[in-house]
């Protein structure tokens, strides 16, 4: 029993005693003044739950959000609505002085319903990477063809490091493992740190292994991974949480770039993409304590 209902159940046996012997021998009995006994009689209907005392939390506070702040965030918030991040990036340039947490904690007070949470599931501990370049996820995502004019198929590659979020991406027009090795002979050209492991699903365009052909030829992929001395690392099938960081990452790309694009041919969609891509890496990640990937990457660059 908590607190909370403890001093409930002492309030009803307060008031039950005051009914059999008077409130002043109730008062002298339990050292409770009569005021308190006669204002808890009020209250009583009957169930020790009316004696549970209401919230004395204030209506306001001294440092609320102001009108024009709660304003500010509503003219906002349609432009931003699936990015909080930067929509907090956005108000701070306007002078918006508040927190991040404040800020996600009024728009989901003013703006978003309630949902209901989730039970909270015990996943195993995962050993998170120690340096830049210590392991690299990378997955495939699929060009949404709503920002495609031509209609033609199209897939981004992108790259993930674990330990600073930095990021690497970049089309094709075909889904194989050609594609695979090109994307990996830039991504060790691009990224500012020595690669020691890849990490990638069991898709048929990194690798030919799988339950029933676990013993099958090297994909052109793998052979180079194992001429550049770099580990790889299959993840389990069927646990696309275990390549989480850049599978969250496809989403944030989907939310910031495809939906704000239209692209006409692979060219044009690349010269987008490198855009968004050299950008990416300076916009500000929670998981980092609100640094951006290249100010992470500095400070270990700056150790090593």
């Amino acid at each position: 029993m908590n607190i909370v209902a403890s001093n409930a159940h002492f309030r009803q046996r307060v008031i039950k005693k005051s009914y059999k012997v008077g409130v002043t021998a109730a008062s002298k009995y339990y050292r409770i003044s009569r005021n308190a006994i006669y204002e808890w009689r009020k209250k009583y209907d009957g169930n020790w739950k009316s004696l549970i005392d209401k919230s004395h939390r204030p209506a306001h506070h001294p440092n609320e959000h102001t009108q024009a702040e709660k304003e500010m965030i509503l003219r906002r918030y349609p432009r931003y609505k699936d990015d909080m991040i930067m929509l907090w990036g956005s108000l701070r340039k306007s002078g918006y002085t508040r927190s991040y947490t404040s800020l996600v904690r009024v728009v989901n007070k003013w703006i978003k319903p309630e949902i209901k949470k989730k039970a909270a599931k015990n996943w195993k501990p995962y050993k998170k990477a120690d340096y830049p370049g210590q392991k690299v996820q990378v997955d495939v995502k699929f060009v949404p063809s709503y920002c495609v004019v031509s209609g033609q198929k199209y897939y981004q590659y992108t790259a993930v490091d674990e330990c600073t979020r930095w990021t690497f991406r970049e089309m094709y027009d075909e889904h194989s493992t050609y594609s695979s090795r090109d994307f990996l002979l830039k991504l060790i050209a691009a990224a500012p740190f020595q690669i020691r492991e890849i990490q990638t699903d069991n898709g048929s365009e990194f690798t030919n292994a799988n339950v029933d052909r676990p013993d099958a030829p090297l994909t052109s992929f793998e052979l180079l991974l194992q001429k550049m001395d770099i580990i790889y690392h299959r993840i389990k099938i069927a646990t696309p949480r275990h390549n989480g960081k850049v599978e969250r990452q496809h989403r944030t790309d989907e939310q910031r770039f495809y939906k704000k694009m239209k692209m006409y041919n692979l060219e044009d969609g690349r010269k987008q993409l490198a855009k968004y891509n050299k950008k990416s890496n300076d916009i500000p990640k929670i998981c980092l304590e609100f640094k951006t990937p290249n100010e992470v990457m500095a400070e270990y660059l700056g150790i090593m």
